[in-house]
């Protein structure tokens, strides 16, 4: 029987669904530099590479049918290494260093190029810091910027100076990008323009 270090990536893989650990640990030997290096290179950070190459292998081990059948193993293992940065990012990790890239992107991009950024992630971060503001402010805040109510307006509604409902919406900006300044620049930068 030929040892199995011989055997092809599928082979190996089969033999791994059905918990041969041994398949296991030849696949990560054969890939685990590979990866790391990728993985790195788009992190530049040692620690956190190593923690989601070990995420990768430990996705492979623990949920070995969910690998589909294919001829580009190598490749799926990239594209795996690649979604786990990107969630990595998603999830704030490197959240400041992404959004001053982004930033970065969106002072020096022309206005075609805005349609491609993902707001909805930025948009997600502004709603949150509006749903933590006290409830008469908030209140005020999306009167103003929600239903584009003049300060006038509110005032009459609400019983209060227009005086009072400046303030008060003047302290939300405040308040928010004091919290979104930890975001960096592109969730101000979208703040600015959702006015």
């Amino acid at each position: 029987m030929p040892s199995l270090t011989a055997l092809t990536d599928l082979e190996l893989l089969d033999l791994m669904r059905s918990g041969n650990q041994r398949a296991f640990t030849i696949i990560y030997n054969r890939y685990w530099r590979l990866l790391y290096g990728h993985i790195y290179k788009m992190l530049r950070d040692e620690e956190d590479a190593k923690d989601i190459l070990q995420d990768v292998f430990s996705s492979l081990w623990l949920s070995p049918e969910k690998i589909p059948d294919l001829s580009n193993f190598a490749g799926y293992l990239y594209t795996m290494a690649r979604h786990k940065v990107l969630n990595a990012i998603r999830k704030n990790k490197y959240k400041n260093d992404y959004l001053e890239s982004l930033a970065v992107f969106v002072t020096e991009s022309s206005e075609d190029t805005l349609q491609y950024i993902d707001t909805r992630d930025l948009m997600a971060a502004i709603e949150k810091e509006i749903a933590a503001l006290p409830p008469r402010m908030r209140q005020v805040f999306e009167m103003s910027r929600k239903e584009n109510l003049s300060h006038k307006e509110i005032g009459k509604l609400l019983g209060t100076s227009d005086e009072t409902v400046k303030k008060q919406i003047s302290k939300s900006l405040k308040v928010i990008r004091y919290n979104l300044k930890e975001s960096g620049g592109a969730a101000l930068l979208l703040l600015a323009l959702w006015r």
